[in-house]
């Protein structure tokens, strides 16, 4: 059994790893976007993953196994089919769902920009229309993908081969996130490896804890927080309600709250509802700005049965989750421009969470030299980004060419960050035994963390932690 690094290794997106088993049998877990131009350690990496990239032939895959659906797990798999990967991809039903709706909208995207492109009478650009009409993967790559998943249970051996079985077991993280755990027998001798994924936290709005993973011989282990602790010890709705409380109630104010669309948004109007229903709070006007966003409420909608035990109970007393009183979806961009003219105190809440492209630049334009305005920004913010600038402390920002003076107020929250911090990810590996553990492989992290958790790792009494390289493969 040989173990290839392919993505996600010494840096944080663009998760894929190659497992080939014996009959030349070759499982490839995510194939994500890497969305990162350096990671920390120096390595360098395209700002998006082109076909072409692979660093194998997409037709000698026989299967295709996806922990969940962020575009940093499973962006390329348009691409996959397109260089002729003819096999199937197996995840969880919501997995699938929300999966469908990430790639749309990325194939969406794809094609505005080669529009754009084809609209220009200059050569240059002409010839880069061309470039990327082979480069970006379209709705015709999309739908082909999605045809070919195959949605399995929770907690169900499933045998994909002779000698091969694989097991999804909820991760939190995200609705349908999955640990994979597989199982082989090679020569009469049976091993196992489990993949993490992204490891969720407990607790977390809507979604179930982690699960318990069983023993396995190899462990390939997100490592996102391992070197830190989430900073807010408040629940999430202490910690929105103080918010609220300052910046809507106190002043007449309006916040806004970049927040990525699929997972972070449901969250926040979760938390909303709750607040409104449990505590009284005065009904502040909410506007949730992103067609995305929109679709990807109507599925957690589908799957309230796979939700945590808190959330379903709550559906049960008031027949929603989402909606509540003063809430609006903002479809149009017409409509998203003219929420500028409300005058009450409001909350916004638009895509991205990075405040990279989307809606949420032109709310952020519009407030920006508001003393009266706060945006909070909820997660992680790459560096570069506008989040990261504004979290910062710069004072002026050029946004679409234009400079603005910042007079909003900046805060920052970590309750809504669906990865587990460094006590959660002791507490994964925990549920192995350091005798039987082969090897801990640490991946989706900066570098810097994974050196920090390595080492916690060591004195929790796991050694056999390994940290590899892009491109990296070891023999199991």
């Amino acid at each position: 059994m040989k173990l290839s690094f392919l993505g996600a290794a010494r840096q944080v997106t663009g998760s894929m790893y190659l497992l080939e088993l014996e009959d030349d049998y070759r499982i490839l877990i995510d194939c994500g976007s890497d969305m990162e131009r350096s990671s920390s350690n120096g390595q360098t990496a395209p700002a998006v993953t082109h076909p072409g990239f692979f660093p194998f032939e997409a037709s000698s895959i026989n299967l295709v196994l996806l922990t969940h659906a962020h575009v940093d797990h499973s962006g390329n798999l348009p691409n996959l089919f397109r260089e002729g990967y003819e096999g199937q991809i197996l995840c969880t039903e919501p997995t699938f769902a929300l999966t469908n709706v990430l790639l749309n909208d990325a194939a969406s995207l794809n094609q505005k920009r080669i529009n754009e492109l084809n609209a220009s009478k200059k050569q240059r650009v002409k010839d880069r229309q061309v470039q990327m009409q082979k480069d970006l993967f379209l709705g015709l790559q999309v739908r082909e993908t999605m045809e070919n998943v195959v949605p399995i249970s929770f907690n169900r051996k499933f045998r994909v081969a002779d000698g091969i079985d694989v097991t999804f077991i909820p991760a939190g993280h995200l609705l349908g996130a999955a640990h994979i755990v597989i199982n082989v027998i090679e020569n009469g001798e049976r091993k196992s490896i489990c993949f993490s994924g992204d490891i969720g936290r407990k607790n977390y709005p809507l979604l179930v804890d982690p699960a318990p993973v069983p023993a396995v011989d190899y462990l390939v282990c997100e490592s996102t927080y391992g070197n830190r602790l989430h900073e807010n010890t408040m629940s999430p709705e202490d910690a929105l309600a103080d918010i609220i409380q300052r910046t809507c109630i106190d002043i007449p104010g309006r916040l806004i709250i970049p927040s990525f669309s699929v997972g972070r948004t449901q969250a926040l109007l979760y938390t909303l509802n709750r607040l409104y229903t449990e505590r009284n709070f005065p009904p502040i006007r909410v506007f949730s700005d992103s067609p995305m966003g929109y679709e990807s409420t109507k599925i957690y909608m589908q799957y309230v049965k796979m939700l945590n035990g808190e959330a379903k109970e709550f559906y049960k007393e008031n027949e929603t989750l989402f909606d509540f009183e003063n809430f609006q979806f903002l479809e149009s961009s017409k409509a998203s421009k003219a929420v500028s003219n409300y005058g009450e105190p409001c909350i916004i809440i638009s895509s991205s969470g990075m405040v990279q492209g989307g809606r949420v630049e032109y709310h952020i334009a519009e407030n920006i030299s508001n003393p009266y305005a706060t945006i909070l920004i909820i997660g992680y913010c790459a560096e570069g980004t506008l989040g990261w600038r504004l979290l910062n402390g710069q004072q002026t920002l050029s946004i679409k060419g234009t400079d603005h003076q910042v007079l909003a107020n900046i805060e920052k929250i970590d309750v809504f960050s669906g990865h587990g911090d460094r006590n959660d990810l002791i507490n994964f590996v925990g549920m192995q035994t350091p005798e039987t553990l082969k090897s801990i492989f640490l991946v989706h992290g900066e570098y810097e963390s994974m050196e920090s958790f390595k080492n916690t790792l060591a004195e929790e009494g796991f050694p056999q932690v390994i940290i590899p390289k892009k491109g990296e493969s070891f023999d199991l």
